[in-house]
């Protein structure tokens, strides 16, 4: 028979040492956000539990609202830290609705019904455990293995959850006058403490691979324009075939040493920002953009006839033409050249092309 209150106690002592190093993680990488929320979503559900284990020997009403609410709230800062993490913004969806079950879950436990309460509670939690197991599982652009073991431990611990409310349901529990004691809390306490080990493991993890996204991003940008660079081109198209609806387009800025010797440098870089900024405007789906380096770019263009090709590059240089960047010896325009070359039925490299 597994001790309960041991159970709690581990589960908080995990907790703890977790958010303190992950606390410590966030001090020596400040831009990784979403660390720190970890942190302060765990030491949330440490407070629960120890509250929780108080709330277990000597109940009350207005302790039972202040243990649900922060199992609630808890959970819901680490979902806002799986959407930093994953770039969703529209952190309302899980916001709104976790705020609305909080206060019916207030109102039911305020009229003595705190069975309903805690399964009102759990029915919320396993809601959001599940929707970061779905936010991890549908991500793409990441490593594949993390992102799905995160979403194994989410839906194992929803899980649990779900069979704590079920249990309180199936029994119709709606007024318990203490906390609930029975084989699903037991259980569930044992998974939590498994996923805080496999949390803090797989946070770690996700915060290094973070970081080697940004580097390689880093990497293969330019720093002046933001479009990718030559590095960025040979890595993704590099050992491509040019088939049919593929097509290269090359520009060069006309005249771009004469700028930087007459307006100067600082000038010769807006011009440069400008035509990328031009570029940007006319690009659609299916275009990718990089400087080579100097006044030199290039357009890979994917899925799109030779018309629509043609057409896109012209829209840019006609463009850029109608640019005007003021300067202290008065307006500047300046002009592109340009190219296009496109792939066959045979198929073709980058170079030939």
């Amino acid at each position: 028979m597994l001790d309960y209150s041991s159970l709690l106690l581990a589960a908080a002592l995990s907790g703890t040492c977790l958010s303190i190093t992950l606390f410590a993680i966030w001090c020596t990488a400040p831009q990784a956000r979403f660390v720190l929320t970890v942190a302060c979503g765990i030491l949330v559900l440490v407070a629960h539990v120890v509250l929780f284990w108080h709330y277990a020997r000597h109940p009350s009403p207005w302790l039972c609202q202040i243990v649900l609410a922060l199992l609630s709230l808890g959970f819901l800062t680490l979902c806002l830290s799986a959407m930093q993490y994953l770039g969703v913004r529209d952190y309302r969806r899980a916001i709104l609705p976790t705020v609305a079950a909080m206060a019916v879950c207030a109102g039911a436990t305020s009229l003595g019904l705190d069975g309903v309460g805690f399964v009102v509670t759990y029915a919320t939690v396993t809601a959001l455990l599940s929707l970061i197991g779905v936010m991890f599982w549908i991500k793409g652009g990441h490593d594949r293995r993390i992102l799905l073991v995160v979403s194994f431990l989410s839906g194992i611990c929803a899980l649990s959850f779900g069979l704590c409310g079920a249990v309180l349901l199936v029994k119709g529990q709606w007024v318990l006058g203490a906390a609930p004691d029975n084989w699903a809390e037991r259980l569930n306490s044992a998974v939590a403490v498994a996923c805080m080990t496999g949390l803090g493991a797989l946070t770690l993890s996700l915060h290094h691979l973070q970081a080697q996204i940004e580097l390689k991003t880093e990497t293969m940008t330019d720093p002046l324009t933001g479009l990718m660079n030559r590095r960025a081109l040979t890595a993704f198209y590099g050992e491509r075939v040019f088939g049919p609806f593929m097509s290269v387009a090359m520009f060069d800025l006309d005249h771009f040493k004469k700028t930087n010797d007459v307006f100067g440098h600082p000038v010769g870089d807006q011009v440069l920002r400008r035509f990328a900024a031009v570029i940007r405007k006319y690009a659609r789906t299916g275009v990718d953009a990089f400087r080579l380096g100097g006044e030199e770019f290039v357009l890979v263009m994917s899925r799109m006839t030779e018309e629509k090709a043609y057409d896109i590059a012209s829209k840019i240089s006609v463009a850029f033409g109608t640019e005007v960047v003021a300067t202290q010896l008065g307006p500047l325009r300046s002009t592109v050249s340009g190219g296009i070359g496109f792939g066959g039925t045979d198929g073709t490299s980058l170079d030939n092309v």
